[in-house]
């Protein structure tokens, strides 16, 4: 019997390069980015700088690196950061934060909603004022826009200025990952600009749902740039002629408004998932979290009709992006009825995580 075409819902960090992204690739400007800059890597830089309206960036081989760069310059060893529950930095980085950036980790709990923190939770694990020989230093306030695990939830603009200006009331600074902000800024209409007034930092993917290979861009001033570059290079992630995935994040920038659709899709397989019995909540923008009895369960049936998924803080999450149409929402709808829904029946209620 012959199986059935697999349907990729696990990331939007399958897509492939296209042969427009590969041709693009294939012709970029190229020079060696440790010794004298990459002038293709020089002008992605400085492109997204202005697009999330900070001094200066520097491309980083992942988003990962790129926040474990930033966390490494904000803290010093055995200072606190805070960050939303479940957060990437959190529960997706292997202990990065910890082991190389020395900073200890509290989760904020979601008081305003999914994936969302409250500014009074923020001022109120500050320790300024206590005594200095056994009071935590609160130095970072880490925020995530979407929020991953929490099923890619927005926030908005109003939100997080009040995030940044609780964080600056009791002298923390303010790192942004925004691993997916594009599609944030999508799913609001409004600049990615918009969503980073206030911070010191933040490092946004390329290679999600926009397509590229390869890459993240970590922005901030000009001299902590400068510092990241150095640091970028201790941690082995310097390249030489960079120009080459330069030029597919140069093209992945102009698909940003593409993401609409991939929002449009996940929207139309979770009321399809819903209609057939599972346990969703109506993404905000391409993340569907369900939630079922059991997921290695539900993952095995999936995976026998030819749709991936994977397990997310006891969920399941399909990520719907570039390479996946309407036409393949529709079809995973269809596996999944003709097969038997693997989840019917769950109550309705929020995914955990």
């Amino acid at each position: 019997m012959t199986s059935p075409r697999l349907i990729d819902l696990r990331s939007d960090t399958v897509t492939r390069p296209d042969e427009t992204m590969r041709v693009a690739m294939s012709a970029a400007e190229v020079g060696d980015d440790v010794l004298d800059h990459d002038p293709t890597m020089r002008r992605l830089e400085e492109e997204i700088a202005v697009k999330l309206g900070m001094a200066a960036a520097l491309w980083v081989p992942s988003g990962t690196m790129g926040n474990l760069i930033a966390l490494m310059i904000h803290l010093r060893r055995g200072d606190r950061f805070l960050a939303p529950r479940a957060a990437h930095v959190l529960e997706a980085e292997l202990g990065t934060a910890a082991w190389l950036a020395g900073g200890m980790p509290q989760p904020l709990e979601w008081a305003l909603g999914p994936g969302r923190v409250s500014a009074d939770d923020v001022r109120a694990f500050a320790s300024a004022g206590a005594a200095p020989y056994y009071a935590l230093r609160t130095r970072l306030l880490c925020l995530e826009n979407t929020h991953n695990f929490a099923g890619g939830t927005v926030t908005p603009p109003d939100e997080h200025a009040k995030l940044v200006a609780a964080a600056r009331d009791v002298g923390m600074r303010v790192h942004l990952d925004g691993a997916r902000l594009w599609n944030a800024a999508v799913a609001l209409g409004v600049p990615p600009a918009a969503l980073t007034v206030g911070v010191d930092t933040v490092q946004t993917c390329l290679s999600k749902g926009l397509g590229a290979p390869v890459g993240s861009v970590l922005a901030g001033p000009t001299a902590f740039v400068a510092e990241a570059r150095r640091v970028r290079k201790m941690l082995g992630g310097g390249v030489r002629q960079g120009g080459v995935l330069a030029a597919a994040g140069l093209l992945a920038l102009e698909r940003v408004e593409d993401l609409a659709v991939d929002h449009a899709n996940a929207a139309l397989l979770a009321d399809g998932l819903a209609e057939l019995g599972w346990a969703v909540r109506r993404p905000e923008t391409n993340i569907v979290i369900a939630t079922v009895p059991d997921t290695a369960v539900t993952l095995a049936a999936l995976d026998r009709v030819g749709v991936l998924a994977v397990e997310a803080a006891g969920a399941i999450r399909f990520v719907t992006h570039r390479d996946v149409p309407a036409l393949d929402i529709a079809e995973v709808l269809r596996r999944i009825s003709a097969a038997g829904s693997p989840a019917p029946g769950n109550p309705a209620q929020p995914a955990r995580g």
